[in-house]
């Protein structure tokens, strides 16, 4: 619970430093990471080619934020297994070949499994350089500024901040269970109702809490959000020149391009 707690704090500070990428306006790099993800998601299932170029888009912003790539996939850790399990039966439906390396066939069913992770993991990609150069704070006040409704901005900001008051929580329960099951591994699969029932009463308690504090602080169902900095003009030309490069990536096929250059 410690780790996932300072894991968390460790995207706060992330997001806190200062490089030409954090600067920017959060609508533009909100904006500029939704037409990424469209993007990506828009290539056929066989074009695995095409889709490899868009790999620099995210790799170039890593580097000028001042962000290793490995920080990103050492985050995401837990889920990119999950995400690159989505295409793993491809091969198995789809056997017809589609292309030769050599003498070697290579099925459909191969390059839409390569495809469907490559995109899972670009897409994780552009989140995660999203949530590291920008307050959640924000963040939440360029989505109120593209006129997403109040509920659900609401409701993800809460859920960001209060996470750590649920892992909290967790952490607790574990503990006094351990107390009570000294050299036990892990909680009994015959305890994981009354656990699990324990924690939401005790979340809905703190929940309770939480929401009398912030009517006392003058909650009144609409968050102030931070005030945020002006959208200038180098906010402008940054979504101008990603909306091109983004688009000239998708539509030029660079792979080809690039290999009748090198043959």
């Amino acid at each position: 619970m410690e780790q996932a707690l300072h894991e968390l704090a460790e995207m706060d500070v992330l997001a806190a430093q200062r490089s030409p990428v954090h600067q920017l306006h959060p609508a533009a790099k909100l904006i500029a990471t939704i037409l990424y993800i469209l993007i990506v998601v828009s290539f056929h299932k066989y074009d695995l080619g095409g889709l490899i170029p868009m790999v620099l888009w995210p790799v170039l912003l890593f580097q000028i934020s001042g962000i290793p790539v490995r920080t990103c996939f050492y985050k995401l850790r837990i889920v990119l297994p999950l995400v690159l399990a989505v295409g793993l039966f491809n091969p198995v439906f789809d056997r017809s070949p589609l292309l030769y390396l050599g003498s070697i066939p290579v099925s459909g069913g191969v390059i839409s499994m390569l495809t469907l992770m490559l995109k899972g993991v670009l897409c994780l990609m552009a989140s995660f350089l999203l949530m590291a150069t920008t307050n959640i704070d924000h963040l939440c006040g360029a989505l109120r500024k593209l006129h997403v409704p109040g509920l659900l901005v609401t409701l993800l900001l809460l859920t960001y901040r209060y996470v750590g008051v649920l892992t909290e929580e967790l952490g607790v329960m574990t503990d006094a269970y351990h107390l009570r099951a000294p050299g036990q591994k892990g909680i009994h699969v015959s305890a994981w109702g009354s656990f699990l029932g324990q924690l939401l009463l005790r979340s809905m308690d703190r929940a309770q809490e939480l929401y009398a504090s912030m009517l006392l602080r003058g909650y009144h169902e609409h968050f102030h959000y931070a005030p945020l900095q002006p959208f200038v003009g180098k906010d402008g030309l940054y979504l101008a020149v990603c909306v091109v490069v983004l688009l000239l990536l998708r539509v030029l096929p660079l792979t080809r391009i690039l290999g009748g250059l090198v043959i």
